[in-house]
């Protein structure tokens, strides 16, 4: 079986200066898993070969923030060192550290959701479960809240829409289900997702240096605990 197609393969990415010290690269408008892959590829390979002016390189789920320092570097600079950087480069080349596991409890107070979400894809909350945690999930960005991590992306059969009614405050360690995605809460957050369980795995503390653990790239499954 073919591998994931070259970047060069793919419209090129769209180069979107914010302000005067921001560069956006944009590989979509919408997300997908070549998208995702490709900006995580982006960030990782600037990270390993950082273009000269750059302060700051974010992924997001398909684009890529650069924060330079316009003293340093010039934007037309900057932009023909992006595209350099880019040319030949293969979503393959996404490196992770081995798979972590997240020992969550799933359903009753911790997951108050889950029996509807169960229900609404046709299944039991066991089944669902099972379901949910046979997938190795990647992490496609981190963001939205400090920690908050966005996980994907689970098969077809488990892709259900987020609730209609948005709680007010979910409480860290919340795992959260949506649009085919599980998400972690690592801090007390509003939210539509929904709440299907919550594990004691913290992915934020502001003491540490980075403050989080996971990043874009690195893979996830989740373990149902008694």
């Amino acid at each position: 079986m073919a591998g994931p197609a070259p970047l060069q393969t793919l419209p090129p990415p769209t180069l979107l200066p914010l302000g005067d010290a921001a560069l956006l690269i944009r590989f979509a408008t919408s997300l997908t898993d070549q998208a995702n892959r490709t900006a995580i590829a982006c960030a990782q390979a600037l990270a390993r070969d950082p273009v000269p002016g750059v302060v700051e390189v974010v992924p997001s789920l398909v684009s890529v923030l650069l924060r330079y320092d316009p003293r340093t570097v010039a934007l037309n600079t900057l932009m023909g060192e992006v595209r350099l950087r880019l040319f030949g480069l293969s979503v393959d080349e996404v490196t992770s550290p081995p798979t972590r596991i997240i020992p969550t409890h799933f359903g009753g107070e911790a997951g108050p959701d889950l029996d509807e979400v169960a229900a609404a894809l046709g299944l039991t909350a066991d089944a669902f479960v099972a379901a949910h945690n046979a997938t190795t999930l990647r992490v496609l960005a981190t963001g939205f809240a400090p920690g908050f991590v966005y996980c994907g992306f689970h098969p077809e059969t488990l892709v259900l829409p987020r609730r209609s009614v948005v709680r007010r405050s979910v409480p860290r360690g919340s795992v959260l289900f949506a649009a085919g995605q599980t998400a972690i809460a690592a801090t007390e957050i509003p939210t539509g997702w929904h709440v299907i369980g919550h594990t004691d795995f913290a992915n934020f503390d502001v003491a540490a240096l980075p403050p989080t653990t996971l990043a874009p790239g690195d893979q996830l499954v989740f373990e149902a605990l008694a």
